[in-house]
């Protein structure tokens, strides 16, 4: 049994799509750090995704956990174009894209980035791994929306839109449990 504890960065404050861009995390509310610290298993170990706002949240919530490199797998969704622009001006250029991007994820993608599916199959390849590497541990996770999302998605066994349905928090802890042979889900955007 390994167990997944997914914790979404710190805010950026951006009011665009941010996937890939290298925004940094307002970390400056201590108390509620202070709190994720407490709350996660003081054995744990702890891996992020290599963007600061996931590196700089694990690294405030890390204390004496053992912590893993970072994993460029575990990035949020790459937007492509769409990348720091907002929505309304994206839904301007090509509305229907827009759409069928948010209401029917699977495999429609924005110019130059990354389909719902996509993300999905280099997430599960970088949790299976670390799995297997750490089976019988409690792995924190310092990730990004999307990505908590997939694993949702998969945990639960529901299609995309489903797992879009769940709200995931800055500074959220959302608890998966990997049995070997099946998944289970305790919490999902739990704040401490």
């Amino acid at each position: 049994m390994t167990r997944l504890h997914l914790v979404r960065h710190g805010p950026t404050h951006a009011k665009t799509m941010v996937g890939w861009s290298d925004l940094p995390a307002d970390l400056s509310d201590r108390a509620a750090v202070a709190r994720l610290h407490d709350h996660l298993p003081a054995d744990a170990i702890v891996v992020s995704s290599d963007l600061s706002r996931s590196a700089d949240t694990a690294s405030a919530i890390q204390g004496t956990r053992r912590r893993l490199r970072h994993q460029p797998a575990l990035r949020e969704i790459n937007f492509g174009t769409w990348e720091l622009r907002a929505f309304k001006q994206i839904e301007a250029e090509d509305p229907e894209l827009a759409f069928a991007y948010w209401d029917n994820p699977g495999d429609v993608r924005p110019p130059n980035g990354e389909s719902w599916n996509e993300v999905r199959a280099r997430v599960d390849v970088a949790v299976d791994q670390l799995i297997a590497q750490h089976t019988g541990c409690d792995l924190v996770v310092v990730a990004h929306f999307g990505v908590i999302l997939t694993q949702i998605q998969r945990a639960l066994d529901v299609d995309a839109q489903e797992a879009f349905g769940h709200r995931i928090d800055n500074l959220s802890v959302t608890e998966i449990t990997h049995h070997g042979d099946r998944w289970s889900v305790g919490r999902i955007n739990h704040r401490p």
